[in-house]
């Protein structure tokens, strides 16, 4: 594959995958204009992402092995047009439970780019070559978190949260006709696998009953719970504890992506040169420093900007150093199973991240100390996880 194609393909790869964050990011700041107008809480409010993600979970068992089957442009292409069907309805919905239900169906589509995503990466490309595509997508799709709740936040504020939607139909629209255009069909006929429900259900056995693959899926999902507390207790964070208003979102996703995004450039610029033990040892370092400057800080002072948001770039940082590594090194476990793999870590993920937004972030909302302790926490079951339970089996 040429340069020229590669790039492409990275751009329309991160496109893909930026349609999940966006569905989650762009709608934060209208929180509590969307409860104002159906006249609900805001606790019910939170079911709106809480809904939307744990269909995401649920599906993304199944985006992954349906592309197995038929092939990863169709699978894409059906679940970007059900985006486009639940967004419309979500713009134009007369009652919050119409809208609930529109998230559910966004939330059982918006899964299929990243998902598919991954395995068209392992598809095409192996190693370091594979290593540093998925940071280099995980750098352009970066971007989604950091400009969604900012372009939000001024929707909301000058026009309508249902504009918010709006924009989500339009960027959706936009990513359908890059990837037609743009997106290659990765998986031969030859190389794909029977849709056979005995077959599937007993590949998941398989998969669930490997204890490195299962506990590198847990460490993979872990990590990014503490990003899932960061953004669904955005709202309250940036208007209740920071006192700021709804279009200052930039001062949490600013810091939030800024750290992911040079933490995939190196993580892309220094595959080939230093090895992935190295990065996700560095990666979670840097987390742990970040996360122990965010506990003390909170302990001692009242949340304030900069300091309040100077640990979410730390933590982001060493995320994304970590994330390229520990997702190739745990697919690469099933490598006949590409899709089904991804799919699992993507159900891990997206669950505990619906559970710590509809059930953790709640308890937390309120305190950034809170906030800090929740997210050290996952940083710290994620570390344990993987290098006693994945890490050190593989040097035994």
């Amino acid at each position: 594959m040429s340069m020229g194609n590669t790039r492409m393909l990275t751009v329309v790869l991160a496109g893909l995958a930026m349609v999940g964050p966006f569905a989650i990011d762009t709608y934060l700041p209208s929180f509590f204009n969307i409860g104002q107008d159906f006249d609900v809480g805001q606790e019910v409010v939170q079911q709106t992402l809480s809904a939307y993600l744990f269909a995401y979970a649920i599906m993304a068992l199944f985006h992954g092995t349906i592309s197995d089957t038929f092939g990863r442009r169709p699978v894409i292409f059906a679940s970007l047009w059900l985006f486009i069907i639940g967004t419309i309805g979500a713009i134009f919905a007369p009652t919050f439970g119409v809208l609930l239900f529109c998230r559910v169906i966004q939330g059982m589509s918006a899964g299929a780019g990243v998902i598919i995503g991954q395995a068209i990466v392992r598809d095409k490309f192996s190693g370091a070559v594979a290593q540093k595509m998925m940071a280099n997508i995980m750098m352009v799709f970066g971007l989604a978190p950091a400009i969604a709740p900012i372009i939000g936040g001024y929707i909301s504020t000058h026009l309508s949260w249902r504009a918010v939607f709006a924009f989500l139909l339009l960027f959706s629209i936009v990513v359908l006709v890059a990837a037609w255009k743009a997106l290659p069909e990765s998986l031969p006929q030859s190389q794909r696998q029977p849709l056979h429900l005995k077959t599937i259900i007993g590949n998941y056995i398989t998969a669930i009953k490997h204890p490195q693959f299962l506990i590198g899926t847990l460490a993979f999902g872990l990590v990014f719970s503490g990003l899932a507390l960061y953004i669904s207790a955005a709202p309250y964070f940036i208007m209740r504890i920071l006192h700021l208003p709804e279009t200052a979102f930039a001062w949490l996703f600013i810091p939030l992506i800024s750290g992911m995004m040079i933490g995939s450039w190196i993580n892309g610029r220094f595959a080939n040169k230093i090895s992935s033990d190295t990065l996700l040892i560095s990666g979670f370092v840097v987390m742990a420093v970040g996360m122990v400057f965010n506990i003390a800080y909170n302990s001692l002072f009242t949340a304030a900007i900069p300091w309040a948001v100077f640990p979410v770039f730390l933590y982001s940082l060493g995320m994304s150093l970590v994330i390229p590594c520990m997702m190739l090194k745990t697919l690469e476990i099933f490598p006949q199973m590409k899709g089904l793999a991804s799919s699992m870590m993507s159900f891990v993920q997206m669950f505990l991240f619906a559970l710590v937004s509809g059930a953790v972030a709640p308890l937390l909302f309120e305190s950034a100390l809170k906030i800090a302790i929740g997210v050290a926490v996952s940083v710290l079951l994620s570390a344990l996880l993987w290098f006693y339970g994945v890490h050190h089996k593989v040097r035994k």
